[in-house]
């Protein structure tokens, strides 16, 4: 008999993504529309601007020999600089007000990353993260492999709810605010909700951390992955604008969703304090994300590909997120009760059904789904268990990200159809107008 494996707590408290379930079904079946998997447009990846990008690079003969040796663990310093000053660019300040420099910068292999990091230099067993509700169910595959506890606070159209934060916060007893140490938020175009943070909130959240931030340093780990992705309303400030002092926001945005998932380069902007401890960890992981990417990164970004190509980008989405959102107006009558949040921009729609339709693996919209042929993400993936309440079952995340927009019109005519059929809704053709 074979000696059993020992496995550690941590390995233990660390279980399979429930979204690896639902690619498996997108992938095993062609017919199947696909509206739960967050990918992205496959014929808008920019194969051509790439190939020039790696002429260019390998040609030189110095350059090209230096793109593929072996790079540095915090990354490609000119890389860095070019990062934190198109950072402050787009907040309208120069780096120097938030007394950043190319030092504060590393470079990871996607956003991911970081909040992996971030969390192992951060976070003991029993330490308290406060999240959204829903908010980004990936991360939460990383908090409970860390074993701390959650806690999570509402979100509306307008972001996390921060006179709940507020709340919660009060609550606390000076125990718990002990083991606080971060509140995850994505403030653009929220996966799962497409909501944005809005500016006052920002400025809440920001003055609720300082003002409890007394006996330790409480941070906010801003995840900005959806920022360039925005196809209308205000530009708004990004929460580390709100840190002049580089204190109390860990900000991180990748390049998977505005360039390419193959990149597999992110970037965080992090507290001098932090940068050390987290290179540490990364020199265990890598030594470094992939040298040559991020040189190909550097010339798209100096040429003005990448800002021409994130220009062409905005424009597929805007016309897929009218798609889609001219499709539920159309399949789902208003007096059913089925109702949706509209985004400015990201690749998520967010949609409420009544309480008592079940969206999740077990409920019957789910299964008459898949039989009709289109999947979507229950909502309840999007929630963290929390002390305080019950996870909503009534809710799903669709992404118009990577169907064509034929596809998309027919998934949505699926799901609607899948919905009259466990429902007493009457199917109908065109809804009232919302």
């Amino acid at each position: 008999m074979r000696s059993p494996l020992y496995l550690s707590q941590k390995s233990r408290r660390t279980h399979d993504q429930p979204i690896s379930y639902f690619m498996q079904q997108a992938v095993e079946n062609p017919n199947l529309i696909s509206l739960a998997a967050g990918l992205v447009d496959a014929e808008s990846l920019p194969a051509e601007e790439v190939a020039q990008a790696a002429e260019a690079v390998l040609r030189d003969p110095v350059r090209g020999k230096t793109a593929l040796q072996y790079g540095t663990t915090q990354g490609l310093a000119p890389l860095r600089d070019l990062l934190v000053r198109r950072l402050a660019e787009a907040d309208g300040i120069e780096p120097t007000a938030l007394r950043l420099s190319a030092d504060d910068c590393i470079i990871t292999t996607g956003s991911q990353q970081v909040l992996y990091l971030v969390s192992e230099a951060l976070l003991d067993p029993g330490d308290i993260v406060i999240t959204g509700a829903p908010s980004y169910f990936v991360y939460h595959g990383t908090l409970k492999s860390m074993g701390v506890r959650t806690y999570a606070v509402p979100c509306d159209a307008d972001g996390m709810d921060t006179h709940a934060l507020a709340a919660l916060l009060r609550r606390l007893n000076r125990r718990e605010l002990a083991r606080l140490r971060l509140i995850y938020v994505v403030d653009y175009f929220d996966n799962p909700t497409g909501s944005t943070l809005s500016l006052p909130r920002r400025e809440h959240l920001m003055e609720l951390v300082r003002r409890y931030s007394q006996e330790h340093r409480i941070l906010v780990l801003e995840d900005s992955a959806y920022r360039e992705l925005r196809y209308d309303g205000p530009d708004l400030p990004s929460l580390k604008s709100f840190d002049p002092d580089n204190e109390f926001v860990v900000l991180t945005q990748t390049f998977s969703k505005p360039l390419a998932p193959g990149f597999r380069i992110g970037y965080a902007v992090v507290p001098g304090e932090l940068r050390d401890p987290l290179l540490r960890l990364k020199g265990n992981h890598d030594f470094g994300s992939s040298n040559f990417s991020q040189h190909l990164l550097l010339h798209l970004l100096t040429s003005g590909a990448y800002d021409r190509h994130v220009e062409r980008l905005r424009d597929v989405y805007r016309r897929k997120r009218d798609v889609i959102l001219a499709a539920l107006k159309e399949h789902f009558p208003a007096d059913c009760g089925v109702t949706w949040l509209r985004p400015n921009g990201g690749l998520y729609v967010w949609v409420s059904f009544p309480h008592e339709v079940d969206t999740g693996p077990q409920g019957r919209l789910l299964q008459a789904a898949l039989e009709a042929g289109v999947l979507y993400v229950p909502g309840a993936f999007c929630y963290l268990d929390d002390l305080a309440e019950r996870v909503p079952s009534h809710e799903a995340r669709l992404c118009y990200g990577v169907a064509s927009e034929a596809a998309l019109r027919e998934g949505v005519r699926r799901l609607a159809s899948a919905y009259h059929q466990v429902t007493a809704c009457p199917e109908l053709t065109v809804s009232a107008s919302r």
